[in-house]
């Protein structure tokens, strides 16, 4: 039998999200009634749908507490609520910095009103973070610890990389190849690791968890090592900054070389941090 629980509400966490939800919306209608610019289409499909993503998923969140059916599903709620926070608050920053570069200007009010909201809603979300986070006795899982939101982290990063390829500029280049590559086998794991961790299915493996993490660490630094020379190399040989260039696809390149410098360093943190757990931390406890 269904059952309302109006404390969601009017709990902390749950003004913060019915304001998220609010705020997301106005944030699609201005930008929708801006209009499709004819420039940057990719960044700003993202910016769309980052919107229409958190505030549908924020919602949904809303209406599970609000009825009790977040204790029916399968999953580790706790670990969901914190990853979806984490991951739409980086999804808020990264909107409005790249929003109002892209698109505002001195005389595009609904572009301005758009990138405002957006600061308001990054400020939301990292609210909720820190409002689940302070929860007593309610965080315990893999992606509250660091190395569980370093692979929030790990994936985003590699969603804006993704965001910012061209087919156009890498497919010229077996090197270039081999970085998206990279790029797309350590989203894919590293996503993979988040699922699998949410919906409690690490008691599967015949092997331990801890060690498959490290090891796939371990490969993923080693690839990302390749793809920080490789991707500077073949992109930018003989391929200078063209004279006109207003927010062109050479910008994008430089987007994706920083981007691939960031997870790189993700990566590194989140090898050191987790041998440190696995192989030090226990090691003490166990002696």
């Amino acid at each position: 039998m269904l059952h309302v629980d109006f404390r969601t509400l009017i709990l902390p966490v749950g003004i913060v999200r019915m304001l998220e939800v609010v705020l997301t919306c106005i944030c699609f209608a201005l930008t929708a009634s801006a209009g499709v610019p004819s420039n940057g289409q990719s960044h700003w499909a993202w910016c769309m749908f980052c919107w229409c993503f958190c505030c549908f998923m924020t919602l949904l969140i809303l209406i599970l507490e609000f009825t009790n059916l977040n204790t029916k599903v399968l999953i580790s709620w706790e670990d969901f609520t914190m990853a979806f926070a984490m991951l739409s608050t980086l999804m808020m920053l990264t909107i409005a910095i790249i929003y109002p570069t892209f698109f505002a200007c001195s005389s595009c009010s609904r572009q301005i009103g758009a990138s405002a909201v957006s600061w308001l809603c990054f400020g939301l979300y990292a609210a909720e973070v820190w409002l689940i986070h302070k929860k007593p006795g309610e965080i315990s899982g893999f992606l509250t610890t660091v190395p569980g939101l370093l692979k929030i982290l790990e994936t985003f990063v590699s969603c804006i990389i993704f965001m910012s390829l061209s087919p156009g500029e890498y497919r010229r280049f077996p090197g270039t190849q081999w970085c998206v590559a990279v790029y797309s086998i350590c989203f894919i794991f590293s996503l993979l690791i988040i699922l699998l961790t949410i919906a409690r299915l690490l008691h599967v493996f015949p092997f331990s968890f801890d060690k498959a993490v490290i090891t796939f660490n371990i490969l993923a630094v080693a690839m990302y090592a390749t793809a920080v020379v490789l991707w500077p190399l073949y992109a930018f040989d003989k391929n200078s900054r063209p004279d006109e260039c207003n927010h062109c696809s050479w910008d994008d390149l430089v987007v994706v070389t920083f981007m691939t410098v960031i997870n790189l360093l993700v990566y590194i943190g989140d090898m050191a941090y987790s041998v440190k757990i696995v192989f030090f931390t226990h090691h003490e406890q166990g002696g």
